[in-house]
């Protein structure tokens, strides 16, 4: 017997998810808790597993497509199962707003396959046409009541070698384009791109770039900020690393700079509790948050992800490098829980790598505070009326003005100065 896979619900302000990839295919065989798609939140993205071995018969949600809670997504099941070819819709959960939005643009076309005047095609099928340039309206459907399969589109279209029909979907050639008797071949998609204008593209927002467009709207639109810079010498900070690095090793950590960081971090917003708030406008108040949750931006394919390390105002260096690394890991391997990106209170952004000398970060909100980390380099100081050569970087601290004033600011970014360049003073 079948089973359907729903749409999860994994968190309680969850009313619908976006199926951001699929990793198998319709007809690939499934083992049990192997990962089948992508779901892509506002807060998080997570990797869906399959329940049970046997076969994806059926896939209702292409990717980027967005379907409410308890939806169907897709059947496994026993090869040469018969299952439904149109998405099922569940007892409690509305028609999808993508779907309602496809028939009536599809009714508005003159159709011969259905009387109502409806095109019926699955939505492989429809893809597949989108994809090819093909009316629906001109293909004989070889399914019941005359719907669409992909199979008809297929036949449908253009006959063209392999190779060309890779090419063109790369090159963006329409197929149906060409004129030619006989098989379109790579030699005729070349004559044909070259011979056109070159267009802009349109890439479609995915879920992820939605969500970050949106919560960086908001902070500009509706955070006043102000900005810090301080350099900052990295040589104790160094030597900390160093001497650290053997019991580290033994506890099966690496020990980065992030980690020592915010460490120290959590100190200051211990001591500087509204760089550690949340202005609420509403109720015309602050929210002092009793814990320092640090979030850590990650870079990962498509956008960006904010974990955050949990109560790091009680953890050890090694605690913190500890957590620090399982949230990277799992924000790379797609399995970040919601848990993992609420409740942060400050944030850091490290682009050091990248060689970066200053930026400006923007607040994630409702935080109040975030730090900009840049690149370690060699940098000619006077120390002492003397030119010496030091590896520092620049820290860049930018606050909410609400919350945070001129002063404030400046004490934040003075006193982790001070804690960096002493690190034993993270043990008073």
């Amino acid at each position: 017997m079948s089973t359907t896979l729903t749409m999860p619900k994994l968190g309680l302000t969850m009313t619908e998810g976006t199926v951001s990839k699929w990793l198998k295919k319709e007809g690939d065989a499934v083992t049990s808790g192997e990962a089948l798609f992508v779901v892509s939140t506002d807060k998080i993205t997570y990797e869906v597993t399959a329940e049970r071995e046997g076969v994806l018969l059926k896939v209702y949600v292409e990717e980027n497509g967005s379907v409410p809670v308890g939806a169907p997504v897709a059947v496994i099941g026993e090869q040469g199962e018969a299952v439904e070819d149109s998405q099922p819709v569940s007892g409690d959960a509305p028609v999808p707003v993508e779907e309602s939005k496809e028939v009536q643009i599809e009714a508005e076309r003159p159709a011969t396959a259905v009387s109502s005047g409806k095109v019926k095609a699955t939505p492989k099928a429809r893809k597949t046409a989108k994809e090819k340039g093909i009316d629906l309206s001109t293909v004989v459907g070889s399914g019941p009541d005359g719907r669409i399969k992909n199979r008809d589109v297929l036949a449908a279209g253009p006959k063209s070698s392999p190779v060309a029909a890779k090419m063109a979907k790369d090159l963006g050639v329409d197929l149906g384009s060409i004129d030619r008797d006989g098989r379109i071949m790579k030699s005729d998609v070349l004559r044909a791109s070259a011979g056109r204008a070159q267009e802009d593209s349109v890439v479609p927002m995915t879920a992820m770039r939605k969500i970050i467009a949106q919560r960086m709207l908001e902070s500009t639109q509706t955070i006043p900020t102000v900005t810090y810079e301080m350099d900052l010498d990295c040589s104790a900070m160094i030597d900390l690393r160093e001497k650290a690095k053997p019991s580290a090793a033994k506890a099966g950590v690496k020990i980065t700079y992030n980690d020592i960081i915010m460490m120290a971090c959590a100190k200051v917003l211990v001591e500087q509790p509204m760089c550690n708030s949340s202005v609420d406008m509403e109720g015309q108040r602050y929210i002092l948050h009793s814990s320092v949750n640090i979030g850590l931006a990650v870079a990962v394919e498509g956008g960006l992800l904010v974990p955050n390390v949990k109560d790091v105002q009680d953890k050890s260096l090694l605690e913190i490098a500890s957590s620090t690394d399982e949230l990277v890991q799992r924000s790379r391997e797609n399995s970040l829980l919601p848990q993992d990106m609420e409740g942060g209170t400050f944030t850091i952004s490290n682009l050091g790598m990248f060689g970066m000398r200053s930026f400006t970060p923007i607040v994630n909100p409702p935080e109040s505070c975030i730090l900009a980390v840049n690149a370690m380099e060699d940098r000619a100081v006077v120390v002492d009326g003397q030119v010496v050569v030091k590896t520092m970087t620049t820290l860049c601290l930018t606050a909410d003005h609400r919350s945070v004033d001129g002063a404030d600011g400046a004490k934040f970014l003075a006193r982790l100065k001070e804690l960096l360049e002493s690190p034993v003073l993270l043990l008073l």
